[in-house]
């Protein structure tokens, strides 16, 4: 039983691992591929859009961005005719695409991390079970 155990924890942990390093290249690579660079103002200004930080500033910077342009309002604030409601809610969706991914990024680490976690008791089920005798059955 602990054999079993030991081996199941490491193979999910290990599958975890790929499954979260994958996962941070095909969102850094998706990211890279719409060739957004963050603007002058930015917190990174003048970076490829790829990772968690450079999407947090030019989500930031978006907003920033539109408050300026509608007066400090946000889309729910705005009158239903006012045209910068449009400029407002695309900036909206920018923002929230660009904190998915951050938030697809952060998943990724973490199921890293867990699978690390996995990995790690894995090996310690292997040794205790190595130090330990086996129960004898009567």
């Amino acid at each position: 039983m602990r054999k079993a155990a030991s081996i199941t924890s490491i193979v999910l942990g290990i599958l975890m691992i790929v499954g979260g390093i994958a996962t941070w290249f095909v969102v850094a690579d998706t990211l890279a591929s719409q060739q957004i660079v963050t603007s002058d103002d930015a917190c990174l200004p003048g970076r490829a859009v790829a990772d968690p930080f450079t999407a947090y500033c030019q989500a930031k910077v978006i907003e920033t961005h539109t408050l300026e342009a509608t007066g400090g309002l946000y889309y729910a604030e705005l009158d239903r005719e006012d045209p910068l409601r449009e400029t407002a809610m695309n900036s909206a969706f920018l923002q929230s695409s660009l904190f998915t991914s951050i938030l697809a990024f952060g998943v990724s680490a973490m199921a890293v991390a867990v699978g690390l976690l996995f990995v790690l008791i894995g090996l310690g089920i292997r040794d205790v079970a190595l130090r330990t005798p086996e129960p004898v059955q009567p």
